[in-house]
Formats: structure tokens, sequence, C-alpha cells
């Protein structure tokens, strides 16, 4: 009776197993330095409202994804020699991004906003002139900070690095993304006593972040697709906003 029992326990194992293994995996490489929507918490964790949205999508489009930890520097390039098969890390659809890649659906909305020093009396960007205003490298952000004539772009490899120069008084502002911002101005204990979010900048053209994935990659797209239509479907992208980044 214990050989038969073990004998089904394991084909049962073995129908499980293959069930698994069958399903697709994705290896989506994210830049964990943009909280609240991917960042490493204090275990070694990479988290976030995109991080929790992607494990969302995966479940009930019917994927497994796997997260790779990749700078923002080399993220794109890496996409296009096959490292990884999508990149989700607050990348923004542009029209020049398009050309060289594929996007999903969008799954937020994004505007750039403008940190600076409490102490600064100033409401938009283009009140910045002459003054130091640092970004991201490669973002929207740098692209905002670079359309406004006289205003001095400081680049940074992350914007982490920008927001304790800006606390530090080595730059006089930082442009990002809205939630990026709020999280760094309102919520960070070290700078929401320091920072303040002086403007939000508004476009004519609306910005949303989309996984970006290697020309022609299909079948990946779809996929991803699949999974941010049933998010948006159950709702649960409003879960995750009220939980990450409020109301």
């Amino acid at each position: 009776m214990f050989k038969k029992a073990l004998v089904i326990t394991l084909a049962l194992m073995l129908v499980s197993g293959a069930a698994f293994a069958q399903k697709p995996v994705i290896v989506i490489a994210t830049d964990a330095t943009w909280p609240p929507m991917e960042y490493v918490n204090a275990d070694k964790q990479i988290v976030g409202y995109a991080v929790d949205y992607m494990k969302a999508a995966a479940e009930l489009g019917g994927y497994t994804i796997v997260l790779k930890n990749v700078a923002w520097d080399g993220i794109f390039a890496g996409l296009g020699t096959g490292k990884y098969d999508a990149i989700c890390s607050s990348v923004s659809i542009t029209d020049a991004r398009k050309k060289v890649m594929d996007f999903s659906t969008p799954y937020f909305k994004v505007r750039q906003a403008l940190i600076v020093q409490k102490s600064l009396n100033v409401k938009s960007l283009e009140e910045m002139k002459k003054k130091k205003v640092g970004s991201q490298i490669s973002t929207t952000g740098t692209f905002t900070v670079k359309a406004t004539p006289g205003v001095i772009s400081k680049t940074y490899d992350e914007v982490g690095l920008a927001i304790e120069d800006l606390f530090n008084g080595r730059i006089d502002g930082v442009v990002c993304d809205d939630p990026v911002a709020a999280n760094y101005a309102m919520a960070n204990e070290k700078y929401k006593e320091a920072l303040k979010i002086a403007a939000v900048i508004e476009s004519n053209e609306v910005e949303y972040y989309g996984v970006a994935v290697k020309r022609g990659n299909k079948k990946i797209l779809d996929l991803i697709n699949k999974g941010i239509k049933a998010v948006k479907d159950k709702k649960i992208d409003l879960e995750l906003q009220k939980k990450w980044i409020g109301q």
C-alpha cells in the first residue's frame, strides 16, 4: 500500500511539475532605483507598484516572470542583444523609442515634476534659468530639462543621486516622474522636511509607462498585454495605486 501511494504521489508531482514547466517564462529587466515604482527595499528585494503589477499580470496572464535588476545606462542595449525579454522600469512610451522597440499597452499615466528645496520660491521649470537642474540620464525628465531654455542640465546615473545633491545644495532642482517626486519630497523621512514639489510640468503630450520588448517579439508582447488587460479588468491597478502611491 505504501509503495502504491508513493507511486501515485510521485506521478502527481511529475504532472504538476510538467504543467509548471510548460508555463512561459518572461525575463524582465528593471532599474530598481525609482521608488515607489520599482526599488530595492531593506531586505534586498525588488518591490514597488510596477513589480506587484507585473506579478499580478503574470498570474492572470498565464506566464511566469523573472525580475533582473539592470542599471539604466545599459538597459535598452541589453534588450536589443537578448539578455532579457522585456523592460518594465518606468519607461515612458515615446515616438523615438517606438522606432527601436515595441511597447505594451500603457499601464500608468505619468507627468514630470520639479523638486526644489523648500526655501526656493519658484512655481515652474521656466523660472529655473541659470540654475542647475538634475535628472536621470536618458529619461523624459532629462529631455524636459534640456528642452527648457536657459536651464542648466546635470544628469545622473540614478535619480536618487540627483536628489541627494539637491538636498546638499549642490544643484538647484530635480525633474523626475511625479510618483517618484512625491515619494522623495513627501514620504521620504530624510528629505521631506527639506524638499518640496514646486511644479507639475504640463505637456501637450500625455505620457504613459509601457513594457518594452524587442521589435517584432509578438509572442512576448501578446502575453504581457493579456496580463495587463486582466489586471485592469479586475481593477487590481487601482488597489496597487492605493497601496504604493496613495490617492
